[in-house]
This record gives C-alpha cells, structure tokens and sequence, in this order.
C-alpha cells in the first residue's frame, strides 16, 4: 500500500519546471495586480504617451535622429550602434521569441481605461518587444557615449515599466525582454570594441625634454597647403598666430618634399611639418638625418601618427613646442635585402591585398562600425584577390594580406585602429593566410563571434623583426598612406627610440 501510494504521489507531484512555471505565473499575477492597484495622475499621463511613442521603435529612431544632426563624430558612431542593437533586438524578439514562445497578453480587468494604450496588439506577450528594444539601444548607445547613459536607461525603464503599467505585458515578458536587449548591447561592443579615449599607459614613454620656444623661436614648418583637401592653407595661418617667431614655408606646385625639408632643416632648431601621414614620414626621415626634434601639425586625412601623439590641430603641437615637451619614439624600417636600400615607416606597412581591404572596410565603416565592416572588407579582398605566397619568417603562407605595424596596435583582431605606446620596440605582425578550404566563411564566422584571435586562418604576434621572401617575385608594398613597388626579398625591423617629436603633456625640460 506503502509503495502504491509512492507511487502515485510521483505521478500527480509536479515537476521542477512546472513548479518554476506555477511560481511564476503566481508573481506575475501578484505584481500585475500591485501595479494596476497604483494611482498617480503624473504616471496615468506620462507612462501611456511614452509606451506610444515607443510603438515600432519611433522613439528610439528619433533620438538616433537627434544626435545625428548634432553633427558629432561620437554622436554618429552612438547612433550607428544603437540602431544596429535595435534592428537586431527587434528580430529576435518580434521575429523569433514571440513565435517560438506564444503568450497570450494579460486580461486588462483592473486596469483604468484611461491609462490604456487603445487597441491591444495582436502579437504575442512574450517577452516584451518594447522593453527588449528600449534596453537594447539605451545599452549600445550608453556605452558608446557614457554622457547619455543615465537618462537613456531612464527613458528605458520608463517604457518597459508603462508596458505593465498600461496592461500591455506581464511583468515576467518585460524582464525577459530587457535582459535580451541587454544582451545584444553587450554583443555590440564584443564585435566592435571602442577606442579608449585615454589609453591607460602602465610605462610612462621616453621622455626627451626641449627646450621651451614660448613664441616659436627656432622652428621651421614647412606645410602642404593642398594637403586635408585644403586644410592645409589654414593650418599655415594658424601656426603663424600660435608661433609668430615660427617660420612657415608653404609648398608650392612642382616642389619636391624631401628637397624643400632638407632646405628648412639646415637653418632649424626644431623642423616642423603640416600635412598627412605620407608628409610626416618624409619629415620624420629628415629630422633624424639632420638630428633635429620634430613637430607634426596634423593636416591630412587621417593623421594617424598625430592622433596617437596627442596632437589634435595645431593648438596641441604649439602647447607641446612651447614647453619642450617631447617624447623619443620607435621607428620602423623595411630594407630591401637584395640591394640594401632602406625606408622606414611611422605607423604601419603592408602586403597583398591589405590596402584594398582598408579602402573597402572604411567604405563601410560610417554605416556598420568597424568590426562589421572589417568581416564584409575581408570577404570581399578573399573573393576579388589573388593569394600571395611568402615565405614568413621560414614558414610558408598563402597570405591574402600581412599588416606590420611600429608598435602593438589595439583592439586586437583586423581591425588596428590605435596604439597606446609609440616605444614598445616591437613590431605588430597580423596576417590571414587563406591556404585552406572555406577560409572566407571561416574568417566571417570567426569575426562575428569575436574569437578570431584563435582562427587557424590568422596569425597575430609581436615581434622584434620581420624576414619575408616572396618566390613569386616583387608586388606592392605599402606604408604610412603611400603604395610603390616592393622587392622579393624584405626585412623589417624596428629601431628604438630614434626619433625625437613633440607631444603634450610630458614632463618638461628643467
């Protein structure tokens, strides 16, 4: 009798899951009734228009319109991540959960009629697709620009709090939709890391202190006008209102660059230059040639070496000059085994078909963010390039493209954006080899999952130098913005601290 009872108590006891489930629905039934107990005017008015205005997401697409017009570099990249977080939390919601989980919506008895939204949409109730939306793009812009975070999750919790408030949803489909959207937030910045404004530096860089020039006295800048697409006219007049002791040489058409720097050179304490990154590297060859302390003014495109200096526009090289503030920074070389010639390189160099996926992966850029565009940009070059083979080192790759970087560059994966150091005396070495089978779908795949670190597909490292031979012959060979003919045979390598250059903020001469 004993075990006959067991037995069927077993039958008829609920298991765990259905248990969680009871306990569930007896919560959900205990706070929805709490909160449709609750009488504020201000909530009767507030919480039914912002559960509206957030219907098909119109809320969140007009504050990504908003910061859009503010015509803020951080603000564009804030929105570009905050609807590419909506877009996809709205698919997993709307599109998936909702049919894979079917829930009716809770009974609207105890709701007051005019804390309604009107008509009751005909979707399922789980999980909430206005709470997984909001958190999503709160989250993904919070992150990106952390000035809007606390009254983005305001507005957030406001509208997956009306969701309960108006009857729309159970209180279990809004958590369950916040932590989704939550989710997609974080994965946004998994696949495309942000820049750290101020890189945390553990080794403060070689300082080399200058003398102070409080008006200019003693620099030359030669400056490219046409450089920047035409910024650079501006930036000659802004250098002469900062230094009026400088002297400013502007190019003129038909001049030879290393000519005319050479010239400033043997009459300059310090030779200054405005232009690109091509220009600074013309410039940097110069001043170690001459033994002199360099200045970039940035006025290209890019300005990649500038930007890692510190250096923003003029201002900041007329802060650092002013007080002899300067660095001693690495300086990378590549040589030409066969016949010894050497050039060297301020940022970085490359081979294959790396040039063609830079331009593809900043086409894309503005509209998918970095790392998205890096997968299209690199699945576009495996299909459209031919494979380059080269001997690495004394290992054989089937390479699609090597990038060689002076110093470590972060984030880690093919897309170097940013150096925290310009002194590490290493060389960063990332390559794609695509000597294997499906290496297109398998570089994608390993993209978006952000694990590409541990593709057989890719190699990353640091090193000190660089053999390379190529049995095919010469290509193109590429560094600091510049592209010109290559050899078979290239070493690189990296020289330490051979160059002196202005940079704010670094301890003074005494």
């Amino acid at each position: 009798m004993t075990r006959s009872y067991r037995r069927w108590a077993q039958l008829l006891t609920p298991s765990p899951e259905r248990q969680l489930l009871r306990a569930l629905r007896r919560w959900d039934r205990a706070v929805y009734r709490r909160t449709a107990a609750v009488g504020t005017p201000a909530f009767d008015v507030v919480l039914p228009a912002v559960s509206r205005a957030a219907d098909r997401s119109l809320l969140w697409l007009g504050i990504s319109g908003a910061l859009v017009a503010s015509r803020r570099r951080s603000a564009h990249r804030a929105a570009r991540r905050g609807l590419a977080a909506l877009a996809v939390t709205s698919a997993l919601a709307n599109s998936w959960a909702k049919q894979a989980l079917p829930r009716r919506r809770p009974p609207r008895i105890g709701i007051p009629v005019g804390r309604r939204t009107g008509r009751r949409p005909s979707s399922g109730s789980f999980p909430s697709g206005h709470a997984a939306s909001a958190a999503a793009f709160a989250g993904a812009v919070g992150l990106a620009k952390p000035a809007l975070a606390a009254p983005l999750v305001g507005l957030a919790g406001a509208v997956a709090y009306s969701r309960v408030y108006t009857g729309a949803n159970h209180p279990s489909d809004v958590l369950a939709g916040t932590a989704l959207g939550v989710t997609v937030a974080a994965a946004t910045l998994r696949l495309a890391p942000m820049r750290t404004p101020s890189p945390v530096r553990a080794v403060e860089p070689r300082s080399d202190p200058q003398p102070p020039r409080p008006h200019g006295e003693g620099v030359v800048a030669v400056v490219n006008p046409a450089s920047g697409g035409g910024r650079g006219a501006q930036l000659a007049e802004d250098v002469r209102r900062l230094l009026p002791r400088a002297e400013v040489v502007t190019l003129q058409p038909g001049d030879d660059l290393v000519q005319v720097l050479r010239r400033a050179a043997d009459r300059a304490e310090v030779l200054a230059v405005g232009g690109g990154d091509g220009s600074v590297n013309a410039a940097a060859g110069v001043a170690i040639e001459a033994g002199l302390p360099l200045l970039v003014l940035p006025g290209g495109t890019f300005n990649h070496f500038a930007a890692d200096l510190g250096v923003a526009g003029a201002a900041d090289a007329a802060e650092a000059v002013t007080s002899g503030s300067a660095i001693r920074a690495d300086v990378g070389t590549i040589t030409d085994a066969d016949t010894g010639a050497e050039r060297l390189f301020l940022n970085t160099a490359s081979l294959g078909a790396y040039p063609h996926f830079v331009a593809a992966r900043e086409r894309w850029e503005s509209r998918l963010g970095k790392r998205l565009a890096a997968a299209l940009a690199i699945v576009t070059v495996l299909r459209s390039e031919r494979p380059l083979p080269a001997v690495v080192n004394g290992r054989e790759h089937l390479m699609a493209m090597l990038f060689i970087g002076n110093g470590r560059y972060q984030p880690h994966g093919f897309a170097p954006g940013w150096r925290p150091r310009l002194d590490d005396g290493l060389l960063d070495v990332r390559l794609v080899d695509t000597g294997r089978r499906f290496a297109a779908v398998r570089l994608l795949l390993s993209l978006a999952a952000g694990r590409l670190g541990r593709s057989h597909l890719y190699a990353e490292a640091g090193s000190a130098g660089l053999a390379i031979s190529l049995p095919d012959g010469p290509t193109t060979l590429a560094w600091d913005g510049e592209i010109g003919p290559g050899s078979a045979d290239l070493r690189f390598g990296i020289t330490r601290w051979a160059l002196t250059v202005y940079r704010p903020g670094v301890r003074t001469f005494p």
